[in-house]
């Protein structure tokens, strides 16, 4: 009988152990069947594949994240910092792809402020931190993402990956009191 499953006399390796701390990566119980991150985890840090289908998924995840900490949907605060991470998202993926690479959301909410990261494999592709020509794009279909996030967020910048090839674009949100 083949394809139907590992023999009786085999084993199959058991998963590796997740962490679910405030400094190791949050999982979700909808991904890959593990168990959901504690209630006052203070970040959410996730890989999602570099597709469009990843962002979207991303920023599903990541408004069900703040929604549980504090921003609660329909608020303004929780529209504007999903916005932010599915424009690093959506950036990450089309700016960011490297075959077979996968890119990291992480949000983190602390002191008034929540910072959302979004890190892939292309550190030769560094964002612009101003661009000039955004008046004459008018009616350009892209090109809008980091100026949406500048007008956003109180602060946001890029810095190369410490611990590989690549880069990390973040942007701080200051919801008002």
């Amino acid at each position: 009988m083949t394809g139907a499953g590992p023999s009786r006399g085999s084993r199959r390796p058991a998963p590796p152990a997740v962490a679910t701390t405030r400094t190791a990566s949050a999982r979700w119980g909808a991904v890959a069947g593990h168990g959901r991150p504690a209630p006052d985890a203070g970040e959410f840090a996730l890989r999602f594949s570099s597709t469009p289908r990843g962002a979207r998924l991303a920023r599903r995840l990541a408004a069900q994240w703040l929604d549980e900490h504090g921003l609660p949907y329909g608020t303004d605060a929780h529209d504007d910092v999903v916005l932010i991470a599915a424009e690093l998202a959506a950036n990450a993926v089309r700016h960011g792809r490297v075959a077979g690479r996968d890119f990291r959301l992480r949000m983190s909410v602390g002191e008034g402020t929540v910072r959302v990261e979004a890190t892939d494999a292309r550190g030769e592709r560094a964002p612009a931190a101003a661009p000039e020509d955004r008046e004459e794009r008018g009616d350009a279909e892209s090109g809008r993402g980091l100026l949406l996030v500048e007008r956003l967020a109180a602060r946001w910048g890029w810095e190369a990956r410490r611990d590989g090839p690549g880069k990390t674009v973040w942007a701080e949100y200051d919801p008002a009191p």
